[in-house]
């Protein structure tokens, strides 16, 4: 008989019972206006990016944005984030640079304020962060909330599990994608067998409740929908010897990469934990003169070091060619520079931005021999996002699903993702102590 796990409590009994049918209703019933307010975020998010940095330089008569727009903005969004972490319950969230994380029980209704306004001072104004981390704490909180609204004498165990759904739904919302929604958080969470099963089933309906809400309201507003898959790329070439000693070599030069980026962001940590504002300022400055550093020597566009690098992933792989060497690797080395920064004081995820990381590592690899650029470009996301976020099935699907390659290039991200998943572990070991989180607010 399979043991319990020591949160849910799961027993496969539990499968039957009504108690768990009326779960599964509440959580399709909670499903509708999670989804919905998870939708409003990222398009508060984007409309507010847009805003910023793209209708105000305009207004102002600008021709385009200027290299050094992004130091005032991020700066302003650090100023905001750290007063969040230092003065609001919660703290803002946890601290990115610990890693990927769904184990924790749901914020309480006061904190949900906190890492909102954090969440989106960060993003909005240009901080190289991702939104996953917030939204999966956001659809948690306030799932589990509605659920203590509606049904007071819910038990711990069913609240967790509405929770659960409700990051489940926010997830599979911002990928576009609930399968890889599922995995993802299949993989975060660590569940297995009859644990599995409870939080699945709720999660799934939850995500698909979501999709619907998505598209529904994506054809009201005229905004659309989000797609995982890059539209309009070429069909790749098929893999050969040469690709496959390629996927080892970028397999085995991803975690370096990574191993920087989480030591910088460490260090920062630790310093934003004694003075979180401070440190936050300090850290959009930098982020922000980064990226006048790369727009302003290669002529191209501040967001690629600035933002998630959600939006900017597909421009980057479809105008491939009009990036040289030099520029991809200035675009790496500022871009990760911003990205550790902002793992070890800001508030948000880390799934983005390693994605994007992983295609300009690829692209700048592709002008050597025997590099296809989209099969270099699918190998360094799938290694990146492994190596940042330690799970190989989601970084595998996020790959291969993005750049629409389907069973072509799996393959070579395979190898590549665990090429880097090895390495990572190897240059972890021992090091693997979470990074100090900021006082709690008096």
């Amino acid at each position: 008989m399979e043991a319990p796990h020591p949160v849910l409590g799961a027993d496969p009994s539990t499968l039957h019972s009504r108690a768990y049918v009326r779960l599964l209703v509440l959580s399709a019933v909670l499903g509708v206006p999670v989804s919905a307010a998870a939708w409003g975020f990222l398009h508060l998010v984007s409309e507010g990016t847009e805003l910023v940095y793209d209708d105000l330089p305009s207004a102002l008569g600008m021709d385009g944005t200027p290299a050094w727009w992004g130091v005032p903005w991020v700066g302003l969004g650090g100023l905001l984030v750290g007063l969040c972490i230092r003065y609001l319950p919660g703290r803002g969230g946890h601290v990115p640079v610990n890693g990927f994380s769904t184990g924790a029980p749901p914020p309480a209704p006061r904190e949900i304020a906190g890492v909102a306004l954090a969440a989106l001072a960060g993003l909005t104004l240009g901080a190289v962060i991702g939104p996953e981390a917030p939204l999966i704490a956001l659809g948690a909180g306030a799932t589990a909330w509605a659920a203590r609204l509606l049904r007071r004498d819910l038990p711990e165990r069913a609240v967790l599990l509405l929770g659960a759904a409700g990051s489940f739904a926010a997830i599979s919302l911002l990928i576009g994608n609930p399968l890889v929604g599922a995995f993802l958080l299949m993989e975060a969470s660590a569940l297995g067998g009859a644990a599995l099963g409870l939080v699945l089933l709720p999660g799934l309906l939850a995500a698909g409740i979501g999709a619907l809400v998505m598209v529904g309201l994506g054809s009201v507003t005229g905004l659309g929908v989000v797609a995982l898959t890059i539209p309009d790329l070429p069909t790749p070439a098929r893999p050969d010897l040469a690709q496959l000693g390629w996927a080892v070599a970028i397999g085995l030069v991803a975690p370096l990469l990574g191993w920087v980026i989480v030591r910088v962001g460490r260090a920062v940590a630790g310093r934003a934990a004694v003075r979180p504002v401070a440190v936050a300022v300090v850290v959009g400055l930098a982020v922000g003169a980064l990226a006048w550093l790369y727009a302003g020597t290669t002529g191209h566009d501040v967001s690629e070091v600035l933002l998630s690098g959600q939006e900017a992933l597909g421009p980057l792989l479809l105008s491939a060619d009009d990036h040289t060497v030099g520029a991809l690797l200035l675009l790496l080395l500022c871009k990760g520079a911003g990205y550790g920064l902002s793992l070890g004081a800001l508030r948000g995820g880390p799934v983005f931005p390693a994605m994007f990381l992983g295609a300009a590592g690829g692209l700048a690899l592709s002008h050597l021999p025997g590099l296809p650029a989209l099969a270099g470009a699918a190998m360094g996301i799938g290694a990146m996002s492994v190596v940042m976020l330690r799970l190989p099935l989601t970084s595998v699907l996020l790959a291969t699903l993005l750049l629409g390659s389907g069973l072509t290039l799996m393959p070579l991200v395979i190898v590549a993702v665990v090429v880097a998943h090895v390495g990572t572990a190897w240059l972890r070991r021992g090091s693997e102590q979470p990074a100090p989180a900021p006082a709690a607010p008096a």
